[in-house]
């Protein structure tokens, strides 16, 4: 026991480290933008650059909500700040996708007003982004776990890094062919990088916080094998929600027959259903609490839920 929370902690230290690598290279990347923004006056440059600020940010909210993650439950918070993760991840996500609407609005318009953009420092600016990008990332993916939080600082740094690949690019092909409005294509491409897979974030942390029934446990299934188990007559009130990345949670009214509760049926039905339900499906359940109900309990129930 002592060995999994040893491994765990020393997990979720590898997780704030990278972390804090990768918020530090992301602010440096930042100011490199700003600074090539404004001496080149790509929108690219700029947009890619207003894309690290908000990933700038998110990457803190999310080392923030990390460290929340990890606090111990309390009387008031029984589970802790495990939810800090998710509320992070969303805020991200929801900031990623007003950004990717600012991104395509603003590309569309330069396509008809293109303006005057210098190809060799666009192409420096662009590179500096790329490398930063790269290194942070390689942190990320070495250090950080499946977590919300460290999937959308992830996604965030691979973005900024198709967006660095996008502006070198644009000023590749402006300053082989000087078509100016390679640079708003360029920002059009960050745009259509950035939409989809905020969307998809935002979707799955949603679902989280709506308390749906986690990706990959199928109820149906549940209620079939709970049925199958001998002295067991019916299910009802079955819920399945997940608290955090990897903190599924299930509760469940169970009817079995009467004569359990004076046998020792009771406590062996108990624990063939906390097994069947951590062992059993593709989704491990640790966290299940069933209450166990005799037959002739239904008629004092007020309303019975599926």
């Amino acid at each position: 026991m002592g060995h999994d929370h040893g491994h765990a902690h020393a997990h979720g230290s590898a997780n704030e480290r990278a972390l804090l690598v990768a918020f530090c290279i992301s602010a440096t990347i930042l100011l490199a933008e700003v600074v090539g923004a404004v001496v080149t006056g790509s929108l690219a440059l700029l947009v890619d650059a207003g894309h690290m600020v908000v990933d700038t940010g998110g990457i803190g909210i999310g080392l923030v909500a990390t460290r929340l993650a990890r606090r111990s439950p309390t009387s008031q918070r029984t589970w802790g700040f495990q939810r800090a993760e998710v509320l992070g991840a969303t805020a991200q996500a929801a900031i990623l996708l007003a950004v990717g609407v600012y991104v395509i609005i603003s590309g569309v318009q330069r396509l008809f007003v293109p303006a005057e953009i210098h190809s060799g420092p666009l192409l420096v600016f662009g590179a500096i982004g790329l490398v930063g990008n790269l290194v942070a990332y390689a942190v990320l993916m070495r250090a950080s776990g499946l977590d919300f939080t460290s999937r959308a600082a992830r996604l965030e740094v691979l973005n900024d890094t198709l967006g660095s690949v996008a502006v070198i690019i644009a000023a590749i092909v402006l300053g082989a062919t000087g078509w100016d409005r390679a640079d708003s294509v360029a920002a059009l491409v960050i745009g259509a990088l950035i939409l989809p897979r905020a969307i998809r974030l935002l979707r799955e942390t949603a679902n989280v916080l709506l308390e749906a029934t986690p990706p990959g446990l199928d109820l149906e299934d549940v209620r079939f094998h709970i049925l199958e188990l001998e002295h067991v007559i019916a299910v009802h009130d079955l819920h399945a929600t997940l608290v955090a990345t990897g903190v599924p949670n299930l509760t469940a009214h169970v009817v079995v027959d009467d004569h359990c509760f004076t046998t020792s049926h009771a406590p062996e039905i108990l624990d063939e259903l906390q097994r069947c339900v951590a062992e059993h499906f593709d989704v491990p359940v640790a966290h299940s609490t069933f209450q166990l109900e005799p037959a002739s309990h239904q008629r004092h129930e007020h309303e019975v839920h599926a």
